[in-house]
């Protein structure tokens, strides 16, 4: 098959929610089938749609979900070279516009998106085909510099997975790849405004900079120590600095790396050493 942008997405379609298949060869009855099983009426639409610019023939969307169509010729057409079935599939060697249409319709159809304001916001996306997350991973991050996590495998199930986190990954998935999914769309955007600045005001006044321990601040009872956390060394480096002037002792950690691959940094200091600072 020559691909076109409409056939990569179509290609996509398939690998992720559709089917092409034909009936085992001990039955007499001859079938071909080519379908989409989604609920989203948009992706529905745009399966058909695109099936039409690249066959001429129009499937038909059925009230379960479903878009499909039988004929033997495009059956034959799409399997060739390709199979569609879910731990068998592979990204066909495509431009770089065509691939930006494959992923569109794969993640419209297989991802999730988790937003929770400053704790977690990511892409997540699972298939049983780990060999295919990982096209995936190298093309998202060759082409498009889109950093993922690790492929990993879901504990006591055949399911790999991963993700998709940090604003700028985010942001650059949504500029060059983005979802047609209007929900997933939303939620992205959703996913993109929730962030604050990386950036820490950190004030000099004593009263605030308590004031501000206490928020940003998180006790670890075992050991007895305040930490911080944050993806920017220099907000704990200047923290420190501050703490330095009231004769506080703290240590910076890190580069560290979350599960899902995000690097961070940790700055400790003993909770006895804050009654240097509250003290008169």
């Amino acid at each position: 098959m020559k691909f076109s942008s409409e056939l990569a997405s179509i290609h996509a379609y398939l690998c992720a929610d559709g089917y092409v298949i034909r009936n085992p060869e001990s039955q007499k009855h001859k079938y071909y089938y080519i379908g989409l099983r989604n609920t989203n009426e948009v992706l529905l639409k745009d399966f058909q749609n695109k099936f039409k610019v690249v066959f001429g023939l129009t499937p038909i969307i059925t009230k379960d979900g479903r878009c499909k169509i039988q004929n033997k010729t495009i059956f034959f057409q799409l399997t060739e070279n390709f199979s569609y079935y879910s731990g068998e599939w592979k990204i066909p060697k495509l431009s770089k516009e065509e691939l930006k249409c494959w992923l569109r319709s794969f993640f419209d159809c297989e991802s999730w998106i988790q937003v929770q304001k400053a704790k977690s916001r990511a892409i997540g996306v699972e298939s049983i085909n780990g060999k295919g997350l990982r096209q995936i991973k190298d093309v998202l991050q060759k082409e498009f510099e889109i950093h993922t996590s690790d492929v990993k495998k879901r504990k006591n199930r055949s399911v790999w997975y991963i993700h998709i986190c940090g604003k700028d990954d985010l942001l650059r998935f949504k500029d060059n790849i983005g979802f047609l999914h209007p929900k997933k769309k939303a939620r992205l955007q959703e996913a993109l405004d929730s962030y604050e600045t990386y950036e820490w005001t950190i004030p000099e006044e004593k009263e605030k900079l308590i004031k501000f321990i206490n928020k940003r601040g998180r006790i670890r009872k075992d050991t007895k120590e305040i930490r911080f956390f944050s993806i920017l060394k220099k907000n704990l480096i200047e923290l420190k600095n501050k703490l330095i002037k009231y004769d506080i002792n703290a240590k910076v950690y890190g580069p560290w790396k979350n599960n899902r691959g995000r690097i961070y940094y940790c700055l400790t200091i003993k909770q006895s050493e804050l009654i240097k600072l509250k003290g008169d």
